[in-house]
């Protein structure tokens, strides 16, 4: 017999055991595996190749452990090891070893036990950023902006955030003890909290924008959210909302059959929402809408961002593809793909891409080729040559796949200068705010406060001995073209009118601040109103300048313009 058989056949017992290959049972169908056409493979060679890497690494994992000079951590080395062959897959194939279980049951359920606060670095500080609604950390009178300094007795100052986050989290009932440094407090604070059992909501914030259009933030796709945007829009509806405004900014995605349930809140029973194509024939399903609409009629304009990814980009595809809404925002992430999590040896779990998602029109919106993004992850340009046209159901509007989804109205990404961006990413606003609320100790209405002339001469003089400073985008060129100059030894010819140029255009900060006055003024006001009323504040202050709402705001009060953009024509 075949040498290579042997082997396979040897082995075949500890692949079943493996997962490698599913052994049949009375009541489970082995799963059907969708042989590649370019390139079919026999079933024996494939488990002998599987077989043979897995004894080379056994082999080397074993000479390495035995001889390398220094001592080797073989959980270290043989999680690294795990981490750098998922790299080669795509992006959300991940592995969880049991010591980060307690990460992915936060991911999936959005529960975790601890104080209730969003914790985070800033200025090298580990600091509150915000307290949940009815949680330990804001019953017992943490504040945002407090820095973190001993938990349990133990100093903090200094030591990585995910070290902080591993030593605050702990099992529901158990105490925990803090000490604080508060602005305007002399003396460190003390504080024994009782940790809780934690269930993040998906929908942070429901409320009224103007007095017939409301509001829906969803931020998440764990469990119950489906419930949670149902609750939050029955309560609108009986608070007088006639039109709404989904917003699904920023929302990372979640769990699919969250995101069927969604969509079928706004679409008829029976339609379909998503179908779902892999390797494993059993992934090959199609999902249809199970349930009765709240409401299938009222006006939706949906806001997407470039970091809405998912589950959200199925929920906004549907509302597109059925011509149920408009879409407003920017284009968003172009994430088509499904994960199932595997359980594997030793209470470890690995999350594994299985399928890709098709929208109802037909399209993928996973990106072409999501190996090559924007800064922050999302899909970059795709040439119109490599998306294919598909056509919504009703309007027979065009829509492309390969890229996300592309809003109906777009609205700029980036529209702060730089002096703004350098104020926020110092957490010079942040630090301000935390100083306001010491000096104010109430506030107007977070959707009508607005800080006066005089406040914000106060914050400009308030800057002038913190330390901070940015590069415009001009200077940015004129330094590039020195650089080239000088490589191309032509500098001395313009020399002059270089200099000339940076004396010109070098900015200025104070006036800077002055001539940006109101795209500032929009993210104090907006921190400010955090300090008074968290995250519903937060959210609110906005309503007056955010583009995307202010955008949703007039199209779903102009019901020609929504229709013709739902129509196409």
């Amino acid at each position: 017999m075949n040498r290579k058989l042997i082997f396979a056949a040897t082995l075949t017992l500890g692949l079943y055991q493996m997962g490698f290959a599913q052994q049949p049972t009375a009541t489970q169908k082995t799963p059907e595996i969708v042989k590649p056409t370019d390139n079919p493979q026999n079933p024996n060679e494939k488990y002998f190749e599987i077989a043979k890497n897995l004894d080379i690494f056994a082999t080397l994992f074993k000479e390495v452990n035995t001889f390398y000079v220094d001592d080797v951590n073989p959980s270290e080395i043989m999680e690294q090891g795990i981490y750098s062959m998922l790299s080669n897959l795509d992006p959300y194939t991940v592995y969880y070893p049991e010591d980060k279980i307690e990460d992915y049951r936060t991911l999936t359920t959005g529960q975790y036990g601890g104080i209730g606060a969003t914790v985070g670095t800033r200025n090298g500080k580990t600091t509150i950023i915000m307290p949940f609604d009815g949680y330990a950390a804001q019953k017992a009178g943490l504040q945002i902006g407090d820095e973190i300094t001993q938990i349990d007795g133990v100093n903090i100052v200094g030591k990585p955030y995910a070290e902080v986050s591993q030593i605050m989290k702990g099992q529901a009932d158990t105490e925990v003890s803090f000490t604080i440094k508060r602005f305007g407090v002399a003396e460190p604070l003390q504080f024994k909290l009782k940790r809780e059992k934690i269930k993040i909501d998906n929908v942070t914030y429901w409320g009224m924008v103007t007095e017939d259009i409301g509001m829906i933030k969803l931020t998440d796709f764990t469990s119950n959210a489906s419930k949670e945007v149902k609750d939050a829009l029955l309560s609108l509806k009986e608070k007088g909302a006639k039109k709404i405004i989904l917003d699904l900014r920023d929302n990372p995605g979640g769990l699919l059959s969250e995101a069927i349930n969604i969509s079928n809140i706004f679409v008829p029973k029976g339609v379909e929402i998503v179908s779902t194509k892999g390797k494993v024939k059993e992934w090959n399903k199609k999902y249809t809408a199970l349930n009765t609409p709240v409401d299938e009629q009222i006006p939706l304009a949906v806001l997407t961002s470039s970091t809405s990814a998912s589950a959200a980009e199925i929920v906004a595809g549907v509302i597109q593809d059925y011509d149920r809404g408009v879409l407003i925002g920017q284009n968003s992430y172009g994430k088509g793909l499904v994960q199932a999590t595997r359980s594997l040896s030793y209470n470890a779990k690995l999350k594994v891409t299985v399928a890709k998602y098709y929208i109802p029109s037909g399209r993928c919106i996973q990106a072409i080729d999501y190996s090559h993004r924007n800064g922050d992850g999302s899909v970059g340009k795709i040439a119109d040559s490599l998306r294919v046209a598909f056509k919504t159901k009703n309007s027979g509007r065009l829509v492309y796949d390969g890229g996300g989804v592309k809003p109906d109205i777009e609205t700029p990404k980036d529209r702060y200068a730089p002096i703004t961006k350098s104020l926020e990413q110092k957490g010079l606003l942040f630090d301000y705010a935390t100083e306001y609320k010491v000096k104010h100790k109430t506030l107007a209405d977070a959707k009508t406060f607005q800080l006066t002339d005089a406040e914000y001469e106060e914050f400009i003089k308030w800057l002038s001995n913190k330390d901070y400073d940015y590069t415009t985008k001009v200077e940015k060129n004129i330094a590039e073209l020195e650089k080239t100059a000088k490589e191309e030894r032509n500098y001395d010819d313009i020399k002059q009118q270089i200099e000339s140029l940076k004396a010109k255009l070098s900015h200025n900060k104070e006036n800077d601040l002055r001539k940006f006055k109101d795209e500032i003024k929009e993210l104090l006001e907006k921190e400010i109103t955090s300090r008074y009323y968290f995250q519903k504040g937060l959210i609110e202050a906005t309503f007056d300048d955010d583009p995307e709402i202010q955008e949703a705001v007039k199209v779903l009060n102009d019901s020609a313009k929504m229709n013709k953009i739902l129509v196409g024509k």
